[in-house]
């Protein structure tokens, strides 16, 4: 169980907070997931505004004091009006201990506009809305912008792209600190894709694979099921009976990465699923998810995730478990 603090103040936008209480704050017990302590925590407890004029206030009852307990402390976004406001100091001083105390930060969009006045992303890699990552950068040189990504993950702050990377952001959260099988079954109840990568662009023309690529739909359906076996750009652009330019180009087009990326990508979720539930050696997680060998393994694993595979298992292990 997490305790997870979403702080909020005056014109918050509705869907971010909607998405950190449904990812974080649901009751999915009966599925096997753990019940986090979801708390919506403001500076001076009371009716908050709602973004848009919607006429739609929320009674936010708690202080910050829940916020300096928590091991996952999310920004809310603002409308776009409050972006230049200056960041709350009871706020600033919250954020920054969370971080000196090694606890999680996830900014949701123009969230990075407050955890940067803070004082929390100098020199970290941080995500926001495409309207808005030339304005973080002017106003705050010291940080590295990612402009073209939906989320990035920099040491104990992950931030978020605008809207629905919220739940990518978010399900990557809990991927790391409740395993892939509890991020899996969230996603499903909430009929979304377990996983996008960080680094997929926000401009992508179509939708990502498990969305449902318009014309690669078919092939993608086919790797994935074969993920053990070699794949080239050459021999895929083959069985999509495209030139391999052509090919390369439609792939980034509806699944905003590379080939190469997304099938890393893949390998990787496959064998988190391998490490949570089976016993298999790293050897034989390796072979059947692709990566050949172990040694590979580690280091595609290592870089995604931040984590060896061993020390992923032991954390996320549904049953006893022996590394080979």
């Amino acid at each position: 169980m997490l305790q997870v603090a979403c702080i909020v103040d005056d014109e918050v936008s509705a869907f971010e907070l909607a998405v950190a209480a449904e990812v974080f704050g649901a009751d999915r017990t009966d599925r096997g997931v753990p019940r986090n302590d979801f708390r919506v925590v403001t500076p001076t407890p009371g009716p908050i505004r709602v973004e848009g004029g919607l006429g739609l206030p929320i009674m936010v009852q708690e202080g910050l004091a829940f916020a300096d307990e928590a091991d996952v402390v999310i920004v809310a976004p603002y409308a776009d009006c409050c972006i230049d406001a200056a960041c709350s100091v009871s706020i600033a001083h919250v954020l920054q201990r969370a971080v000196a105390r090694g606890a999680r930060v996830l900014t949701l969009c123009t969230g990075a506009f407050v955890a940067a006045r803070a004082g929390i992303l100098s020199d970290r890699r941080v995500a926001t809305h495409w309207r808005h990552v030339e304005q973080l950068a002017e106003q705050f040189p010291d940080i590295v912008v990612e402009r073209d990504a939906l989320w990035a993950d920099d040491g104990p702050v992950t931030s978020s792209a605008g809207t629905a990377a919220a739940i990518d952001a978010s399900l990557h959260l809990i991927r790391e600190l409740q395993g892939a099988q509890v991020a899996a079954i969230i996603a499903r109840s909430m009929v979304v894709p377990p996983l996008r990568d960080g680094g997929q662009s926000q401009y992508a023309v179509g939708p990502v694979a498990e969305q449902r690529a318009d014309t690669l739909a078919p092939l993608i359906d086919w790797v994935a099921a074969r993920l053990d076996e070699e794949h080239t750009i050459a021999s895929l652009a083959r069985r999509a009976r495209l030139s391999e330019r052509t090919f390369a180009r439609r792939f980034r087009e509806e699944l905003g990465t590379t080939p190469a990326a997304w099938l890393v990508s893949q390998r990787v979720q496959r064998a988190q699923a391998l490490l949570e539930a089976t016993d298999l050696g790293l050897d034989a997680v390796a072979q059947q998810a692709g990566f050949g060998t172990a040694a590979l393994l580690r280091h595609h694993f290592t870089r995604q995730l931040g984590v060896a595979p061993s020390a992923y298992r032991r954390r996320f292990a549904v049953s006893e478990t022996v590394d080979a």
